[in-house]
Parts: C-alpha cells; sequence; structure tokens
C-alpha cells in the first residue's frame, strides 16, 4: 500500500476502518444484524466443521460461504482505504488477497484440536490424547511462523505482496475494534477495570523515566553512537519500537536513514520477543496474569507485537490456569497489554516534542527555529481516538441500559470482536514477512543490535517486569461465572 504521500495516513486509516466495523456492529442494537456472515473459526477435528458464520441468521451460507463473505468484505474495506491513502488499488487487490487466505489457512491450522484443546475433559471429549493446548489462537503462532518462511526464503514473493504487508495498519484498527470488546468486559467489574487503567498510567510514566536515560546513555557512552543515532534507538528500544524511533528521528532532523535502520531493527527483535517471552511468561508468571500482560506490553516493541504478545500470553496463561481447574475470564490479559500499550502510544507525541523542544533550543540551534505545541497532535497516534472512543460508548450503554440492551451490545461486540482476530491473524502473519534476517545483516546493522541486544535482554526486559510486578501482583482477572 504505498502511497503517493497526498492520501489518508495509515493511522488515520486505521481508526476509520475500526469505527466504521464498530457502527455496523451495532446494528444490533435495532435489530439489524449486519456483520452476521463473518466466518469465525471452530476448534476441529473434522475440517469441514472449523468454519461457521458468526450469527446463527446466516446459517444458509455455511462455513465456506461465510468465509468468502468475509474475504470480499475485507478486500472492499482494505482497498478502499489503499485508494483512499493513494495505493495503486489494481496492484494491491491480488496482494491482498494472497496475504488473507494464506493468513487465514494458517488460523485453520491453528485451531486442529491436536494445536487448540487446552484442556483434559475438552481433549477426551474430542476422542485425542494429546495437544500442544495453545486454543484457536495457536493459528496466530502458526502465521507467524510462516510469515517468517515466507519473509527469509521467498523473498521474490514477500516482495511482491509488500503492498498488503502492513502490521501496524492491522493491529491498530483490531485495537480500535478491541476498546469495544474492553467496554463491555469492563463494565461488568468497573472496579477493577478503573484500577487496571490507574495502574497501566503509572507504569508507562515510570518505564519511560528509566527505560529512555538507560538506553540513550548505553549507546552514547558504551558504544560511542552519535546524538542523531543514540536517540532515535533509544526510543525505538525503551519506549514504542517503530512509531517512536520514527517519531523522534523527526523531531531531532535525524537523517531518514537512521529512523528506517532502527525500525527495521525493532522489528526483528519484535518477533524475537513474541516468540519467546509469552512462553516465559506462561511458565513463571501464570499466577501472575495480569502482571504478564502488563509485561509484554512494557517489553515487546511495536504495537502489533506487544499486542499480539498480549494475545498468545493469554491463550497460554488461561490453558495453564484452566488444566488446573481455574477459569478466568478471557480479555482480561490481553486487554491489561492493550491498555498499557495504548498509554505508551499516546506519551509518543509529548516525548517527540519535548526531544524537538531539547534539539532546536540546547544542541542543534539554527536562528529563527521554534518548535509549535501542534506537533504534539500531529504526532500523537489517531488509532488511540477509534481506542478510547469505543470503549468509553460501550461502558456508558451498558453501564445504563437495561439487561435486554445489554444483552445485545455484548452480542454486537462478539462479532465486532471477530472482525479483530481477524486482523490479529493478519498481524502475525505480515510481523513475519517483513523480518528478513539476512537483508538487516547485510546492511551492516551488527553494532546497532549489539546496542539493542544489550540494552532490551540485559536491561528492559526485566525492568519491565519489575514494574509489572509492583503494580500488578496480585491483582486477578475474574473467574468465569
Amino acid at each position: 500500500m504505498n502511497g503517493s504521500g497526498k492520501g489518508l495516513s495509515e493511522d488515520w486509516l486505521s481508526l476509520i476502518i475500526g469505527i466504521v466495523i464498530f457502527v455496523l456492529s451495532l446494528g444490533l442494537l435495532v435489530d439489524r444484524d449486519l456483520l452476521g456472515w463473518v466466518v469465525t473459526t471452530n476448534v476441529w477435528t473434522d475440517l469441514g466443521t472449523a468454519l461457521a458464520p458468526v450469527s446463527k441468521a446466516y446459517a444458509g451460507l455455511g462455513g465456506v460461504g461465510s468465509l468468502i463473505a468475509t474475504y470480499v468484505g475485507l478486500l472492499l474495506l482494505m482497498t478502499a482505504g489503499a485508494a483512499a491513502m493513494g495505493a495503486d488499488v489494481l496492484r494491491f487487490i491480488p496482494k491482498f488477497t494472497a496475504v488473507f487466505l494464506i493468513a487465514y489457512a494458517c488460523w485453520i491450522f491453528g485451531s486442529w484440536a491436536h494445536m487448540a484443546l487446552n484442556t483434559p475433559d475438552a481433549m477426551q471429549k474430542a476422542g485425542i490424547t494429546w495437544s500442544l493446548r495453545l486454543t484457536n489462537e495457536g493459528g496466530f503462532v502458526v502465521a507467524l511462523v510462516v510469515g517468517l518462511i515466507i519473509g527469509n526464503f521467498m523473498p521474490g514473493f514477500a516482495a511482491w505482496m509488500q503492498d498488503a504487508i502492513r502490521p501496524e495498519l492491522y493491529v491498530k484498527i483490531a485495537i480500535v475494534i478491541l476498546g469495544g470488546f474492553l467496554g463491555i468486559v469492563s463494565a461488568e467489574k468497573l472496579g477493577l477495570a478503573t484500577s487496571l487503567m490507574f495502574l497501566g498510567l503509572a507504569s508507562i510514566i515510570v518505564a519511560y523515566l528509566i527505560f529512555w536515560a538507560v538506553v540513550y546513555y548505553v549507546a552514547r557512552v558504551w558504544f560511542g553512537f552519535s546524538r542523531e543515532w543514540a536517540a532515535p534507538l533509544a526510543s525505538g528500544i525503551s519506549v514504542c519500537g517503530v512509531s517512536a524511533a520514527i517519531a523522534t528521528g523527526g523531531a531531532i532532523r535525524a537523517r531518514p536513514t537512521v529512523a528506517v535502520m532502527v525500525a527495521s531493527l525493532v522489528v526483528v527483535f519484535a518477533v524475537i520477543e513474541l516468540l519467546i517471552l509469552p512462553a516465559v511468561a506462561n511458565h513463571f508468571l501464570s499466577g501472575q496474569p495480569l502482571a504478564a500482560g502488563a509485561w509484554m506490553a512494557l517489553s515487546v516493541k511495536t504495537d502489533g507485537a506487544a499486542v499480539a504478545s498480549g494475545g498468545i500470553t493469554e491463550a497460554l496463561i488461561l490453558a495453564t490456569n484452566a488444566a488446573q481447574g481455574i477459569k478466568y475470564q478471557p480479555g482480561w490479559i490481553l486487554g491489561t497489554a492493550a491498555t498499557v500499550k495504548v498509554f505508551i502510544d499516546i506519551f509518543i507525541g509529548v516525548w517527540a516534542f519535548v526531544l524537538a523542544w531539547i534539539w532546536t533550543k540546547h544542541i542543534d540551534v539554527r536562528p529563527g527555529d521554534t518548535v509549535r505545541v501542534r506537533e504534539i497532535w500531529d504526532r500523537f497516534p489517531k488509532f488511540v481516538i477509534g481506542y478510547v472512543l469505543t470503549f468509553i460508548i460501550i461502558l456508558l450503554v451498558a453501564l445504563s441500559a437495561s439487561p435486554p440492551i445489554v444483552a445485545k451490545v455484548k452480542s454486537a461486540m462478539g462479532q465486532a470482536n471477530t472482525f479483530r482476530g481477524i486482523f490479529f491473524v493478519l498481524t502475525f502473519f505480515t510481523i513475519g514477512v517483513l523480518s528478513n534476517f539476512r537483508k538487516l545483516w547485510e546492511e551492516g546493522i551488527g553494532r546497532l543490535a549489539a546496542v539493542y541486544l544489550l540494552a532490551l535482554f540485559g536491561f528492559v526486559i526485566w525492568v519491565g517486569l519489575a514494574i509489572s510486578l509492583l503494580f500488578f501482583a496480585g491483582v486477578k482477572p475474574p473467574l468465569v461465572s
């Protein structure tokens, strides 16, 4: 989706698409089932039972029919988005088709009973004796691995699909939709949800104050990088990956190659974290599930990988606890990861403004230069508006409406959340495709990688864990009633 630069930004597009899906889902409140045709994937032993429409009102479509309807609906929506961004629509259509079909095939495979079933009684009922116990969100892992194979061993195919390889766009749409789902979940446990908001805000403020300064010091003093390299590297490693690195590079007037190199490094390390940290969190933090979710947000960089790691962590921890007879309500671990990550994103604009002011006033002083407060808004991630808006709308409706209306709201958010799952699997697959390890090494990124490796695995991950436990230890999701 290579825009001309004159079209809609990716940030605004994610907000618009997320809101469109959210609004259409609310048709159920006036008895109009506008999204019931979307496909949902069930855990299966017989492939013929894997797919079904999310609403019984569209049962006549069947599984394959609902998959086709979902593909067509998303193709129309994303093609309109590509046109709004100034992309070549005719080039985009076949590439998005390939991305969708491969990613969804991965999700179907990940929903195979031997991959997904997570409790002994469910395995016994299905007539199987073993399972990886990943829930059907194991499809996300399959999508990531397939994406990595394509990105590293089929570079020609990966390059051909490039117009539709947009993990940040897909995950931002998913986060906008997630806001509404978390709104209905939070309404049932308002006190806990409010506490999580304050804990999330406090934890990221602490992280900002500690992480950035330490990583900047390591890059400047231990590795001898110039300020032009050290500042974007510090933001990319410590704050929010790609977005923070690019915003910082612009704020300090770094050469474009600096932000590109740092952003590429962020994506590769995010994939490594995504493969490792959820399993580590499940092993050591299954008894502290919300701390595990916060840890993913504080440690894994880029929105896509952080929220995706929160999803895998939730699947693993819910399965581990369910095997022990503890059944937590789904959504809270992922919601904690997403909420902390959104708070981090909110501060990117402020942080870029602060750095721009420091650089123009004290480091790179040029006569007549000024820093506009408007730059905070210009760099503010607009998709956050959608997340907050959908969350507040659903929370207020759920708290004030009658029980029949609340039941309809739950159904509506369930349908919207089905789209969130689809955008998640697109995110995992495209993150993998982007991660060409060989190309990154050929670009001479070794010394930058050394800083990243030392700062991330020697400091950021462990301080992030300490901060998560400090604020979230002992805070548990509600149990399934």
